[in-house]
């Protein structure tokens, strides 16, 4: 009898556990959002948030039929508070996806945890090119580019519009020397010359010292990364000096993209490339467009575009398997055989969880970063180092 009654009050606990894994996992999906909400960088966080809760909104407020559950912390742009602000995120408020970041010393460090925890992690900009190299995951995804491929489409750009030589200009950081590389690679490959590399300090803007050396050295053009705040003083002080008369200024788009109308006349004119432009005139864009304004009273810019797509891969990932994501094989694998419907245009993800996508050469006309053509089709990022 006792034997009996044992086998029924375990056979009443599995079926208890049972039921209650699987109402929490119908329970609200906790997405933690951290992103710069303060500093030079606060309007590309703002943006990349807009865009991923507009994609939510679209899919009815929910996600694998899971309600969303948003939890935010302001990054910083700061890589010394990086880890224990990731660390809030996994520890104190068990998030079950981080979405974020810009920064790519404070992506780095996002990366680190979200390997070790096992923590989903998409990253909305962030191009730190370790993310999708040595620190690849199965966890880790991006929905965004690595440092190397803009600034690699513009190498390839400047020399086949017959630029010889190159100076550069950023700031010392991940970011600024991934990117730097990038150009060199792509410019050098085309027969062009990398003639200096010129720093400053993030988040320095005090540009006018190495503004003067490049009017001494007269190069054939010069290559700039700068975002944000950055990005607006110093394509107005590369004006101001007169520069941009006889040096053509070039860049990755995030040196125009969300930053025009502050630019104003200073960046007209200018030359980038970028996995979206203004112009595309596609169905897609133009009805993500018209939802953006419709609902934030903002015009979308790449950002925006980048947070859109994290919830679209979200979605993909969390679809097949049903809002389960213990299932983390079967997640990732949906992910990496999508092809996603993006206002960029279609794109897909390598095996190191890095888009494969295309990159247009746009030039600034008013307020737009219009289409000037594909600059390089389907790039992929090399993924130096990845192994999973």
């Amino acid at each position: 009898m006792s034997q009996r009654i044992a086998r029924t009050t375990l056979t009443a606990l599995a079926l208890a556990c049972i039921a209650t894994l699987g109402h929490a996992q119908q329970g609200k999906l906790k997405v933690g959002l951290m992103l710069p909400y303060s500093g030079t960088y606060t309007a590309l966080g703002v943006a990349i948030e807009n865009g991923f809760k507009l994609r939510v909104d679209e899919l009815g407020g929910k996600i694998g039929g899971r309600e969303i559950e948003y939890i935010k912390v302001d990054d910083e742009s700061d890589p010394a508070k990086a880890t224990d602000n990731v660390n809030k995120l996994i520890k104190r408020d068990n998030v079950d996806v981080i979405i974020g970041t810009v920064h790519s010393g404070v992506v780095m460090a996002m990366a680190k945890a979200a390997k070790e925890s096992g923590t989903v992690l998409i990253v909305p900009n962030g191009g730190a090119d370790a993310v999708t190299g040595p620190m690849c995951a199965p966890n880790i995804f991006r929905s965004s580019f690595s440092n190397w491929q803009p600034a690699y489409a513009m190498g390839e750009v400047a020399a086949k519009q017959g630029k010889k030589t190159a100076m550069t200009i950023t700031w010392k950081y991940a970011a600024g020397d991934e990117s730097v590389a990038g150009f060199k690679e792509g410019f050098e490959k085309g027969g062009g010359k990398v003639t200096k590399e010129l720093t400053v300090p993030f988040p320095n803007v005090e540009f006018q010292a190495l503004l003067t050396e490049i009017a001494a050295a007269k190069p054939d053009a010069v290559y700039a990364f700068y975002a944000g705040g950055g990005a607006v003083k110093f394509v107005k002080d590369y004006a101001a000096a007169g520069l941009n008369k006889n040096i053509p200024l070039y860049g990755p788009g995030f040196l125009t993209d969300g930053t025009l109308e502050a630019q104003g006349d200073a960046a007209q004119g200018m030359l980038t490339t970028l996995h979206y432009a203004d112009g595309l005139n596609t169905a897609r864009d133009n009805a993500f467009r018209t939802a953006y304004a419709t609902k934030f009273k903002l015009q979308p810019d790449v950002y925006a575009v980048q947070g859109y797509d994290a919830a679209q891969m979200l979605a993909i990932g969390m679809n097949a398997v049903k809002g389960d994501l213990t299932k983390k094989a079967e997640f990732a694998g949906a992910i990496e055989k999508a092809k996603i419907d993006s206002p960029r245009g279609t794109f897909s993800i390598s095996k190191s969880h890095n888009p494969v996508q295309d990159f247009y050469l746009r030039k600034v006309e008013g307020k737009e970063n219009k289409l000037v053509n594909v600059a390089v089709k389907g790039l992929a990022d090399p993924a130096r180092g990845c192994k999973m």
